[in-house]
């Protein structure tokens, strides 16, 4: 192998994994431990991947060539495509030990053991070509939430409770490393958690992260999080969601439910989720979203292209600005019509919007159906379309995401509805 002989098992998380050709396979996602029956320490049989459609897979040490700081690197040959499950004996080193609650014995008998929490786990090269768990980096643990204890490796021997059980588990260095994720890829490493610990990792995320990620989850996912908030921190965390997929989440739950976390919210966020949650399901009033780009028709082009750039915009909110009468705020005054960011793109900072709107494609009413709303979409090839009320006043607009997510299976996002077949794949 082109590579040291001692590796630093959180450090691989989320490099590419690429094949003999330079072609990328996927992205590291977490290293599998194999247990022993004897005093020897663990050892490291592979990595897990997670490849296109969010299916990590298991791949074997002995076809790694490369491993480094910038990528890992696969052998020639057959790559089994078969969805990873962990074993009775094994571990995965992200998932169950880190932020692990350990004793690390003293070095000389007579010594002070120390209680410390687990922050990596070193693997070195034997001379059986076996990679084994031998070096374990530990914060110190201190007991004070204002104090962060040192960093100090120890050997893998000196260290009690590191497989033991994981109600001594904490959440912190595990969620430094699935922030560096996007919201999808962080919700479906959730997926992979058991329960309970992904419920302690998704309350310890912030209001906002954990709001971007509830909407990448499966409804009964989502659900089980938020049942295990408590109420005031679930409603801060609604309040943090686009109202139609907080919309989505507060169908799932009881109607008694549904009330109080309504009434915790704050009013401004909550006139727009019990807007749509007063639609008929399954049409463009239940399905839009109540924020689209909005500007009165005397912006100018320069301030059009200011609010697309907002990085906290989705691309498809983004790809248009709709044009209304004040006031701003759905329900608008009279709609106008829509520009497209190409459009804007194409005309002079100062030219005013009101004079570029397109008018020519007559805007949905809440009541269309999914499938009248697919073809309209089709016919202009349009990633958005503005939704009005009978007084044509813009009261949001409905994306392409927000069709395809309820076009889609209900169990889309659930990684378990996926058929778990074997698949080979020549890199």
């Amino acid at each position: 192998m082109t590579m040291g002989t001692r590796v630093y098992l959180a450090r691989l998380a989320g490099l590419p994994v690429f094949d003999p050709n330079g072609d990328r396979v996927g992205r590291v996602r977490d290293a599998v431990v194999r247990l022993r029956t004897t005093n020897r320490p663990p050892q490291i049989v592979g990595l897990v991947a997670e490849m296109a459609l969010r299916r990590r897979i298991f791949l074997p040490v002995g076809r790694i060539t490369s491993m480094d700081s910038e990528a890992v690197v696969l052998a020639s040959g057959a790559l089994n495509l078969r969805r990873f499950e962990k074993r009775p004996n094994e571990l995965l080193a992200l998932e169950d030990l880190l932020d692990r609650r350990v004793t690390v014995v003293p070095e000389q008998e007579g010594g002070e053991e120390n209680d410390a929490v687990v922050v990596d786990i070193g693997m070195d090269l034997n001379r059986n070509t076996e990679w084994m768990v031998t070096r374990v980096a530990v914060r110190a643990h201190t007991g004070r939430l204002a104090r962060r204890g040192h960093i100090y490796q120890v050997e893998y021997n000196r260290v009690r409770g590191l497989v033991g059980p994981t109600d001594t588990q904490g959440t912190s260095n595990l969620i430094a490393l699935l922030e560096q994720m996007r919201p999808a890829d962080m919700a479906n490493a959730l997926q992979d958690l058991p329960d309970a610990r992904r419920n302690e990792v998704a309350a310890a995320l912030d209001d906002r992260r954990l709001a971007d990620v509830l909407e990448e989850l499966p409804e009964h996912d989502q659900v089980e999080i938020l049942i295990q908030l408590d109420r005031e921190r679930a409603a801060d965390v609604l309040e943090r969601m686009d109202p139609d997929d907080a919309a989505d989440l507060l169908a799932e739950l009881p109607k008694t439910e549904q009330i109080v976390l309504l009434d915790l919210m704050e009013p401004e966020e909550a006139a727009p989720v019990r807007q749509l949650m007063s639609y008929r399901p399954g049409t463009a009033g239940s399905v839009m979203t109540s924020e689209p780009v909005i500007l009165t028709p005397d912006a100018t082009v320069a301030e059009a292209l200011a609010r697309i750039r907002e990085p906290e915009l989705s691309p498809v909110v983004a790809a248009q600005v709709f044009v209304a009468r004040a006031p701003s705020d759905t329900p608008t005054g009279k709609y106008l019509g829509m520009v497209h960011f190409q459009r804007l793109l194409r005309e002079p900072p100062s030219t005013i919007v009101g004079g570029l709107v397109d008018s020519g494609i007559e805007p949905l009413r809440p009541h269309l159906t999914l499938h009248e709303i697919t073809r309209r979409m089709a016919t202009y090839d349009l990633v958005a379309m503005p939704v009005v009320d009978g007084t044509h006043r813009l009261l949001g607009a409905v994306t392409v995401d927000d069709v395809l997510d309820h076009s889609l299976p209900r169990d889309w996002r659930d990684r378990d509805a996926d058929a778990h077949e074997d698949e080979d794949l020549e890199p």
